[in-house]
């Protein structure tokens, strides 16, 4: 992508994201997305699959963090950059730190759950180990669209 700037790349990288989101969101799973990108080129994507698979660890992070790591046979993404549609949970933020990602990009800011800057700010912790450089905000308007309205529907049908 040469010739972009970041703020093109961010863009282009999280419109991806949001296709994985509206994936989860078939599957009828809160519709969040992500991908992990190395020297320009995805290696790993996944979309939240907690109720397809009945694992509440089965998150588009967690899904995404795991296919990078067997594509690049090692479990150090120090060179990475993970693009998700909602700013990671404590769980994530966390598998974030441990992997040693570089780079956080995040859509929608999560007031309820957010660990990267909302509720907590695990990837940029000064006790721990390890920090990610986080940039959140990148096609915002159009991620939390589509939680509210995943959201808004299942109110309608009286579900949790």
């Amino acid at each position: 992508m040469l010739g972009l700037h970041q703020d093109e790349i961010d863009r282009r990288y999280m419109r991806t994201a949001l296709e994985l989101a509206r994936q989860a969101l078939a599957s009828e799973d809160v519709p969040v997305g992500a991908l992990v990108v190395h020297e320009g080129r995805i290696i790993g994507r996944g979309y939240n699959q907690r109720e397809a698979l009945h694992d509440p660890t089965a998150h588009a992070e967690m899904i995404a963090l795991t296919a990078a790591a067997a594509h690049l046979r090692q479990w150090r993404l120090d060179d990475c950059t993970l693009y998700v549609t909602l700013e990671p949970c404590a769980m994530c933020a966390g598998a974030l730190v441990l992997a040693r990602v570089r780079r956080l990009v995040y859509a929608a800011a999560d007031p309820k759950a957010g660990a990267c800057g909302s509720l907590f700010t695990i990837t940029q912790d000064p006790r721990l180990n390890h920090h990610v450089e986080t940039v959140g905000g990148v096609l915002a308007e159009p991620a939390a669209e589509l939680l509210r309205a995943f959201f808004r529907d299942r109110r309608a049908r009286g579900e949790k």
